[in-house]
């Protein structure tokens, strides 16, 4: 590089804003058991004015910025970019069998080198709206603290300890009465008679406890307290995960089958059309349903994509004072049926 241009480019560095990320490092991942259970990366961002913080990104969405950078920016030859254009780094391809804890492990050093060379860019493709919005820190990411931090964390001698013994009969615990079969990764499975010790109140029906050395959530009514938690650990308090429930029907020519399905999501979350497919095909294990919401006259409207899910959102928060619901429940809920039998079901449940 010639010195006129090294003095050009440094000029420009120098005229940035110093809230423009520089650097980012992946510093570990983390599960993230919503409508779609999934791995997500927590990366450290630092920036020119001597800022530093965490957001929380999944590989989708690595994914969706490489693609707008590259409609815009790309040359068509690479060996002779234009004005405007240069040539992007390459990003890791989807990997779509596997274990998803592994796959995320795997991709941590090439996500790194990946951001370490689009940053290392030209200074006019930093200021981006797209790339300073992706490494920019939202309200989500500002809320929420990393379990770990594995990969910043210099490596320490391992000292030997002795772990205190738990006095278990002072623990709160729940016995189960019945059997009880989760939804998904955030339920834990009961078996009659075993002892669940408890961590947190979710919400009025809903308790988090740990069992067989699985740590998930379960409805009261399926259990006899034994010794309840601490008043302090009443809904809403403590550091624990937040959880929300949403109440969803299978409607099929037999009757209805009802069930609630709680995510580690904010109320205010908007799932995609895709997400929330998904996720019923797995709770109620069929594939060929359609999903669907009740408008404010009782109608079956079907989702068919994500401008159908944000009206319905719009709707239910419109009819929320009219409706009762629990603390920690959706304002809207889903009505799936067999694809052939939308019209059957167009009456008041």
């Amino acid at each position: 590089m010639s010195l006129p241009q090294q003095l050009r480019d440094e000029s420009d560095f120098d005229q940035l804003p110093d809230n423009i990320p520089i650097s980012a490092t992946i510093a570990d991942t983390e599960e993230k058991k919503g409508f779609i259970d999934y791995f997500r990366f927590v990366i450290e961002v630092k920036t020119k004015g001597g800022g530093k913080y965490f957001i929380y990104r999944r590989y989708r969405e690595f994914f969706n910025l490489h693609q707008i950078l590259e409609s815009k920016y790309s040359p068509e030859d690479p060996e002779r970019p234009g004005p405007n254009t240069c040539v992007l780094p390459s990003l890791p391809g989807k990997v779509f069998i596997g274990n998803k804890q592994e796959i995320a492990e795997s991709r941590i050093p090439e996500l790194n080198t990946y951001m370490k060379r689009l940053l290392g860019l030209p200074t006019w493709l930093l200021l981006n709206e797209t790339l300073r919005m992706f490494f920019y820190q939202t309200d989500q990411d500002s809320q929420h603290q990393p379990r770990a931090l594995r990969r910043l964390r210099p490596p320490t001698r391992k000292v030997k300890t002795v772990k205190p013994k738990m006095d278990l009969f002072s623990s709160p615990r729940a016995e189960a009465m019945f059997d009880f079969r989760g939804n998904g990764k955030a339920e834990l499975n009961l078996k009659r008679g075993e002892v669940i010790f408890l961590l947190q109140r979710v919400n009025a029906d809903w308790l988090e406890g740990t069992v067989n050395n699985q740590t998930g959530i379960f409805p009261q009514s399926f259990v006899k307290i034994i010794k309840p938690l601490p008043e302090g650990d009443a809904e809403g308090e403590g550091e624990g995960l937040t959880y929300s429930c949403l109440r969803c029907y299978l409607l099929t020519p037999n009757g209805v089958d009802t069930r609630d399905v709680c995510v580690q999501e904010n109320l205010t979350i908007q799932p995609t059309y895709k997400d929330l497919l998904s996720r019923m095909r797995n709770v109620f294990k069929v594939d060929d349903i359609a999903v669907n919401y009740r408008d404010p006259d009782g109608d079956l409207i079907r989702i068919l994509d994500d401008e159908d899910v944000q009206l319905m959102i719009k709707e239910s928060r419109s009819q929320q004072g009219k409706v009762k619901r629990p603390v920690n429940q959706f304002p809207w809920e889903l009505h799936v049926t067999l694809i052939s039998d939308l019209s059957v079901y167009n009456t008041e449940a």
